[in-house]
């Protein structure tokens, strides 16, 4: 079973945290309105794009899920999580057997 995150998770976990620090910026330097008008609807969409394909995710564990609900870390939360979960499986998977030498 091979648990790891798609890419396609990982561009809108990035793009959810990179438009969320895009928009405080504007805001509080020189308040473009169309860098606003792309950064909002940029966020949303990934934002509901990360936590629908988190959900959508059938052996992700519960804890990515909700992680995958916080708004702006979410994403990265989420995946995190995920890849602990696939190295944890990989490293329980493995036999560790006694030397036979001495």
């Amino acid at each position: 079973m091979h648990l790891r995150s798609p890419r396609h998770l990982r561009i809108a976990a990035h793009a959810e945290l990179v438009s969320l620090i895009v928009m405080p910026a504007n805001v509080f330097t020189v308040h473009l309105k169309p860098i606003s008008s792309l950064m909002g609807p940029t966020h949303g969409c990934a934002y509901l794009f990360v936590v629908i394909a988190t959900c959508r995710l059938t052996q992700a564990p519960a804890a990515a899920k909700v992680l995958a609900v916080v708004p702006g870390i979410g994403g990265l939360l989420a995946l995190r999580q995920l890849d602990h979960v696939e190295a944890g499986r990989d490293t329980g998977s493995r036999r560790i057997t006694p030397s036979t030498r001495r």
